[in-house]
């Protein structure tokens, strides 16, 4: 175990802080917080303004800080950041999904360059510790499938409309009014925020690094109360649903979309800012986790239970990719969906394998079909219209 660590904190938003307040509040582990970088200068704070630096070279080039712990939104930023205290060899603690998916096979790279460690829990379900359940519990098991909620927000909005009957727009301000969502709510309700820690599941689960912009997402803000009521007559809910799977031969699928979900199902009674991991696995079979997904002291103990880690030299070890891939990403999987639309112009574009069940009225139309992810991707990617829904029923193709 190493003695104290002198920690540089980057970052005093709502995690940030939450990650004050336990490190403070910590009598276990020898840790000193030496100096946290904020970014607006004249923002009043509860803390004295001594603690605090609005220059990150203060941090980064202070040798007597060991680790950097990094809690800011600006995945520019956060990835100089990161990348600058790996190659100086400084350990670092990072919650930043969005820079961390885009970047994790650089950063893999970096950190075996430089014998440097970057941990990154709560980049990732927040509260569930699926990062390193699946690095050192299923690090020889062979893996079915990961999927789950993988966002508090959207799974709060879904939640408020099929629970309280609350329409979409005041659900939304709802969980912006609370925090759960912010003021720009795409990242969430678009189903990036799902895509980028799925993404990070995906390493670690599979072994292979798969760019944003390959991947099937398709949000919520389009759902309509014809969705809805459609959902609600079957006795299902829908739910945002991030999925990993293998299919084939050692091929991999990777998609966010949202699913009807029936009661007999994991997620059913997965509520409000609730996340929720199931793990189908060769030998383990199934495993079931569930955990906020959002606020300052879940995330803010997800990174502090990574500092605890490198007290004791922790590394990811990336077992399956340095083995070499054991699967292909591949967007040939075929599921079957509910596919809502008002134009019969927009069901047109999409390449339907099977078309089992159609519906038309004047109001709106819908068809349940199998479709294969990759013409799924070639639409989606540039229909952003508020014509069309889709929503996977479950069943494969």
């Amino acid at each position: 175990m190493k003695n104290k660590q002198r920690i540089g904190l980057f970052g005093y938003g709502v995690v940030g802080h939450g990650l004050y307040e336990i490190i403070t509040g910590n009598t276990q582990l020898s840790i000193e917080l030496v100096k946290i970088c904020a970014k607006h200068p004249d923002k009043k704070r509860d803390i004295p303004l001594d603690n605090f630096t609005f220059d990150r070279n203060d941090i980064l080039n202070d040798d007597s800080i060991d680790l950097i712990v990094e809690a800011i939104d600006d995945a520019d930023a956060s990835f100089e950041i990161v990348s600058t205290a790996l190659k100086s060899g400084k350990n670092v603690v990072s919650a930043n999904k969005k820079m961390i998916s885009e970047h994790l096979e650089e950063l893999v790279s970096l950190q075996k360059e430089n014998g440097t460690s970057l941990l990154y829990e709560a980049s990732a379900c927040a509260s569930i510790p699926i990062v390193r359940t699946l690095e050192e519990f299923y690090d020889n098991d062979l893996l079915n499938s990961v999927s789950g909620i993988f966002n508090g927000s959207t799974n709060f909005i879904l939640t408020k409309i099929f629970n309280e009957n609350k329409d979409y727009d005041l659900a939304l301000k709802q969980a912006q009014d609370l925090g759960f969502v912010e003021r720009n709510p795409d990242l969430d309700i678009v189903g990036y925020d799902a895509l980028y820690k799925l993404l990070i599941v995906t390493a670690h689960a599979y072994g292979i690094f798969v760019k944003p912009e390959d991947v099937v997402v398709h949000g919520i803000q389009y759902i309509s109360k014809y969705d809805i009521e459609y959902a609600q007559e079957r006795g299902a809910k829908v739910k945002q649903i991030a999925t990993v799977r293998k299919f084939g031969q050692n091929q991999i699928a990777i998609y966010v979309i949202p699913q009807f979900v029936f009661p007999e199902h994991d997620l059913y009674d997965v509520e409000y800012e609730f996340n929720a991991v199931t793990v189908e696995a060769a030998f383990s079979q199934s495993q079931f986790f569930k955990g906020k997904g959002a606020g300052g002291h879940p995330t803010g103990f997800a990174m502090f239970a990574d500092i605890s880690a490198m007290s004791y030299n922790y590394k990811y070890e990336y077992k399956k990719h340095l083995s070499g891939p054991q699967a292909r990403f591949s967007n040939d999987y075929v599921i079957e969906v509910y596919f809502r639309y008002y134009d019969e112009k927009n069901l047109a574009h999409f390449n339907f394998e099977e078309i089992s069940a159609r519906y038309t009225s004047k109001e709106f139309s819908y068809v349940i079909g199998t479709i294969s992810m990759s013409a799924l991707h070639e639409k989606l990617s540039v229909l952003n219209t508020a014509d069309i829904f889709v929503v996977s029923t479950g069943r494969l193709g």
